[in-house]
């Protein structure tokens, strides 16, 4: 059975391959997984496994950092270093701050 990640031959589209600059937002989530996975909470297998387990629905709708700062929420979650609540404050936090009525 294909998985919703399995793309390989299947038709595509065109490529925009044109450089782009990268949103603030996408840069700290680069960020944040080079940290994750240098400090050893993770791994880059374990990343690409909790990638491939947010299911079709979220693998289609999510963009590429979308789906990086989801698996690693599940991970963080997953091994007991972060509680829901505590994804949850920092969810909302992010969200101000982006708002522009965070902290």
């Amino acid at each position: 059975m294909q998985r919703i990640h399995d793309v390989g031959g299947l038709p595509g589209g065109p490529i925009d391959q044109a450089a782009h600059d990268y949103a603030p937002w996408e840069k700290k989530v680069d960020a944040i997984m080079r940290l994750l996975i240098g400090a050893k909470v993770f791994t880059l297998d374990e990343m690409r496994r909790a990638i491939e387990e947010l299911g079709p629905g979220a693998y289609e709708q999510l963009s590429y950092y979308e789906r990086w700062i989801q698996a690693a929420g599940n991970l963080l979650l997953e091994k007991g270093v972060a509680t829901p609540m505590e994804i949850g404050k920092a969810m909302d936090a992010a969200r101000a701050r982006h708002a522009g009525t965070g902290p």
